[in-house]
């Protein structure tokens, strides 16, 4: 049942990933093992849409660590449990909290010695920056935990760079690039350079803008029209190696965006309402997306089927069709 559900899920939420952004984008799906033990490292700069795009685009059906805050209330933590989420605790959830962690890695080495895959952010946190931050030794820690265990298993370490064109808006573009796993087993027992040696891997699949005039080159890219989701394209434009911008510059769709909205104002007004309650705007992203993927099909079978029992169906058919061609023409492309 349980392997049920989360097949069915994760197709229903693949069909409304592809509403929610003009193009998906995958790249080096040849690196992704088949028959091993997988642990994915990726950057984590968009909440839990991060997390869904890895599981919806490789056939990994991956368990994912997950901060532990989120798993406070019975109910939430049931169903993080459900559809493979596993708690990790950090500094702030409390020190005495951090021995938890113990039961973690244990289930973590459990699922690779099965050879399952497990998804970690091992930047420890989420930004909407573009660049790669330092990682954290945990990823370093599962893999060398599974091989004292195991010392013959079949385990590698698969870098994932996820990039996005705009971060907190909807009909935008992602693009998820898998590198070359890397073998553990390689640099066991030394953490440091397992950790050096995965971050060198994922560097050049994320898209980096220097923090230095971090803004400034953010608006010239965009101006120029240059793709962000694609790492050398940002860097060749960067650093003028034979970059090649558009000539035309990039402008925002203002019309379209504010007729979808009057169009699917029950929607609009849900995220008005739910916008000043979110402190971290990391998960803009993940609030838009969720309330798209439950109140759409509501909105679209009240349209269809609800207004021709008011006797409106002259409203029915033309509001549903108008809405669905502003819908897809509020592409926002860039920030």
């Amino acid at each position: 049942m349980k392997n049920l559900f989360n097949a069915i899920l994760r197709l229903v939420v693949k069909i409304a990933l592809h509403g929610y952004f003009t193009k998906i984008k995958v790249y080096g799906k040849e690196n992704i093992p088949k028959g091993k033990a997988v642990l994915i490292v990726s950057n984590h700069q968009n909440a839990l849409i991060d997390p869904i795009l890895i599981a919806t685009h490789t056939d990994l059906k991956p368990h994912f660590l997950t901060r532990a805050s989120v798993f406070k209330k019975s109910f939430i933590a049931t169903l993080l449990d459900f559809i493979r989420m596993i708690p990790i605790y950090r500094v702030r959830d409390g020190i005495n909290n951090m021995e938890k962690n113990n039961e973690t890695f244990d289930k973590s080495v459990s699922i690779l010695l099965e050879k399952g895959s497990i998804v970690i952010f091992a930047e420890g946190n989420h930004s909407n920056v573009r660049n790669l931050r330092p990682l954290k030794k945990g990823f370093a820690r599962i893999a060398y935990q599974t091989l004292e265990k195991y010392p013959e298993l079949d385990l590698v370490v698969l870098p994932v760079g996820i990039n996005y064109s705009n971060h907190r808006y909807s009909g935008s573009k992602v693009s998820l690039v898998f590198g070359k796993p890397i073998k553990p087993s390689d640099y066991f027992p030394l953490f440091e350079t397992l950790m050096t040696s995965a971050y060198k891997a994922l560097e050049p699949l994320v898209t980096t803008i220097p923090d230095e005039n971090y803004e400034r080159d953010l608006e010239d890219l965009i101006q120029n029209r240059i793709d962000l989701t694609e790492p050398k394209k940002v860097r060749e434009f960067l650093f003028k190696e034979n970059s090649d911008p558009l000539e035309k510059p990039y402008s925002r769709p203002y019309f379209s965006n504010k007729v979808m909205k009057v169009l699917h104002f029950p929607l609009y007004w849900i995220w008005l309402w739910i916008q000043p309650k979110i402190k971290d705007k990391v998960f803009y992203a993940t609030f838009k997306f969720v309330i798209g993927l439950v109140m759409i099909p509501v909105w679209y079978g009240f349209l269809v089927f609800g207004l021709p029992k008011l006797d409106l169906v002259e409203w029915s058919f033309s509001w549903a069709f108008l809405g669905l061609i502003y819908l897809l023409a509020n592409r926002n492309g860039q920030e």
